[in-house]
């Protein structure tokens, strides 16, 4: 997915030595005719672990029109994660990798130092689309790695009392994820059965945080509402969710990410003199490829004068 709204931001997460419960009302935006509700980058909250990115879209209902039609476009220093609660998504990459996502699987694309693709909802499709993406941003040491690309069509599933864990991303319970991923980091879709409390383990080193995806929950005996994240912060060991009538939450955390980063448009870097080059290697076709499995165009980059350094806010 792409990232073309907000100029470049210099951000470092950082952790808490109390407890924390932070509402962050989600910002509202759009991916072509797709309506978006961003979780992260926002003014007040940056990054939570190496997560960078954090985009809720749907539910929608469709018929002829292809709600998601994102053209190929090029990544750096971050990995795509790709998760949906309904319908299906398609990505092609110039590695020439093709993968029709569904509920239930992931994909996980690691961009390292270069990488294109696209993004469209498949001819083939259920009328229904509803999901997240995510970025996380690649640690400096593995920043550019060799380009690849992941496919699960299921994550492990963790049965607990009171509902289930998908685990998206790191460990819970014992179980780990096959994804490959380069940080200390946790990402789950949590589903909480109608009136049950599901209890869960937490890294007290990580930080994490909470989106509500559907119906209704309570954290800290306090409602959560859709749209807002939740900021949970660090030195927990445990998280009660509770819910009347069920509800999916999505968990995400990590260590707090130790390296202050440089996001602009579709790139996570470190310094504006390694945006630039990689803008340049795009619009010249250098370095990224060619997106051949799809029919939609290469988008071209944003103008740098766009382009700020603005003091790290987080």
């Amino acid at each position: 997915m792409s990232s073309s709204d907000f100029s470049g931001k210099e951000c470092a997460a950082m952790g808490s030595n109390e407890l924390t419960f932070t509402a962050h009302p989600n910002r509202q935006t759009h991916l072509g005719d797709l309506n978006i509700s961003r979780a992260l980058p926002i003014r007040e909250r940056r990054m939570v672990g190496p997560w960078c990115f954090l985009d809720r879209f749907g539910p929608l209902t469709f018929a002829d029109e292809k709600p998601m039609a994102v053209p190929p476009h090029p990544h750096i220093g971050l990995q795509t994660v790709t998760w949906l609660l309904e319908g299906e998504i398609l990505h092609t990459d110039s590695l020439n990798s093709e993968a029709v996502v569904r509920p239930g699987g992931v994909n996980i694309m690691t961009a390292g130092r270069g990488i294109a693709h696209a993004e469209e909802t498949p001819t083939q499709n259920s009328g229904r689309l509803s999901g997240i993406q995510l970025w996380t941003a690649l640690p400096d040491q593995h920043r550019d790695t060799a380009a690849s690309f992941t496919s699960l069509e299921q994550v492990p599933r963790v049965e607990v009392k009171g509902g289930s864990v998908q685990l998206i991303a790191g460990t819970l319970n014992d179980v780990t994820t096959p994804a490959p991923y380069f940080s200390e980091i946790l990402g789950a879709e949590v589903q909480v059965h109608p009136r049950q409390t599901v209890s869960l383990p937490l890294q007290d080193h990580f930080e994490h945080a909470v989106l509500l995806l559907e119906g209704d929950g309570t954290l800290e005996k306090q409602p959560v509402e859709q749209n807002t994240l939740y900021y949970l912060g660090a030195c927990r060991e445990s998280l009660d969710i509770t819910s009347h009538t069920g509800c999916k939450l999505l968990l995400i955390g990590g260590v707090p990410f130790p390296e202050k980063i440089l996001m602009w448009w579709n790139f996570v870097a470190r310094t504006p003199e390694e945006i630039r080059q990689a803008r340049d290697d795009w619009e010249a076709q250098r370095r990224f490829g060619a997106v051949t499995g799809t029919h939609l165009e290469r988008l071209s980059a944003p103008d740098l004068a766009r382009f700020a350094r603005p003091n790290p806010v987080s």
